[in-house]
């Protein structure tokens, strides 16, 4: 994401300019732009004029429009935002208050303005327009007849292919048909791998799956790279890491970052650090479930008594269509960061995002073991 202009004043209001350079931008712009915001940007608008004789004719222009943001629509396959909202500024082809939707796309400048920035969406900003921000991590997760091709950003799981390949059972003295299946099977894999994963940026390309389906397929794919010359496969044949998965699904994905041998792997991505944590939570819920909260209530209870160590909250909750929701957990945040702990803020598109969401999206490892709030109204009802 590229910031073209920046003007926010002290009291916390005021627009940004961007242009969104890649896929994962348009994520950031997602939860960037809130209902309430105004958004200014190009777009295409069909007008229908009339001429003397009373005769009409319609046509497309391109025309600059500022809307209120009433609805917000994130296609995820196509990276695309759409932002529906009423005209507030004059244009000479639509009427004031008239509804209309811009789409957001790549390399597409737009200006967003909010009464007030809150330290989230500055935050945002900031990690949106960080260049060092990059899909550098690939994944196949697969098993006999299916695989799922994923790029790992700081911000999401991209499922950029799904194959499935039908594989005849093995019969006694009737392998022919299951050899098949499994070549024609693996040759889809690879043609994927070639087609969705650049080199150029990705680290690290992780193959996992149960049983030794990964260990067949490497081999399978470097004997075909040398046999038909595919020399991007040859060059970095040292990023692919082979390791178990339970599946070939894209839940599987979640053990497979946890994994230490991935870890170290992936030691600088942010993708890893939020595995990581989430992994510590549910240990020290397991282990000692005096010093893991989970819910906003348990969670706030906990940040009055400054014993939060790191914070885990989803992106999905400074989503909220809520005003005071969104700033009750911006509040948190700050809280938090204010008290010395640690914040991590998930995407609910990532794997981990996913399941912290299953949570209710905000969890906390403390410092010191407190009481459960509930366990004290218990108590207290008992005394009663």
């Amino acid at each position: 994401m590229k910031l073209v202009h920046k003007d926010i004043d002290k009291g916390g209001s005021g627009s940004v300019t961007l242009i969104p350079e890649e896929s994962e931008d348009m994520w950031h712009a997602y939860n960037l732009v809130s209902v309430g915001d105004s958004i200014r940007s190009t777009t295409i608008r069909k007008v229908t004029t009339e001429s003397a004789t009373g005769s009409t004719a319609s046509n497309k222009v391109r025309t600059t429009l500022t809307v209120t943001v009433e609805g917000i629509d994130f296609d995820t396959q196509a990276c695309m935002l759409r932002v529906k909202g009423r005209n507030i500024e004059e244009n000479q082809y639509v009427k004031m208050g008239a509804y209309h939707t811009l789409d957001l796309e790549l390399n597409r400048k737009f200006s967003l303005a909010k009464h007030e920035w809150d330290s989230i969406a500055l935050e945002r900003i900031e990690l949106a327009t960080d260049p060092t921000q990059k899909a550098d991590v690939a994944a196949v997760v697969m098993q006999e007849g299916l695989a799922h091709i994923c790029l790992v950003t700081g911000s999401m799981t991209l499922v950029r292919a799904k194959i499935e390949v039908g594989i005849p059972r093995k019969r006694k003295g009737m392998c022919s048909q299951h050899d098949k299946g499994l070549t024609r099977f693996y040759d889809q894999v690879i043609q994927g791998i070639v087609r969705h994963v650049n080199f150029d940026i990705v680290k690290c390309c992780l193959v996992a799956s149960p049983g030794f389906v990964k260990d067949q397929f490497y081999e399978y794919m470097f004997v075909q790279a040398v046999k038909l010359d595919q020399k991007e496969l040859l060059q970095n044949k040292s990023k692919f890491v082979l390791i178990h998965s339970s599946s070939g699904f894209k839940h599987s994905l979640k053990e497979v970052l946890c994994d230490p041998a991935v870890q170290s792997k992936l030691a600088d991505t942010k993708a890893a650090s939020e595995v990581r944590a989430l992994d510590d939570f549910y240990q020290m819920l397991q282990n000692d479930p005096h010093r893991a909260f989970y819910s906003i209530k348990h969670v706030e209870h906990a940040n009055e008594a400054q014993a939060i160590e790191t914070l885990l909250v989803s992106d999905e909750l400074f989503r909220s269509s809520n005003l005071d929701d969104r700033k009750r957990y911006v509040r948190l945040v700050d809280s938090v960061r204010e008290s010395g702990g640690d914040v991590k803020i998930f995407s609910s598109l990532h794997v981990s995002g996913e399941q912290l969401g299953q949570l209710s999206g905000v969890a906390a490892i403390l410092r010191f073991p407190i009481q459960d709030p509930d366990e004290d109204e218990t108590s207290s009802s008992d005394e009663d």
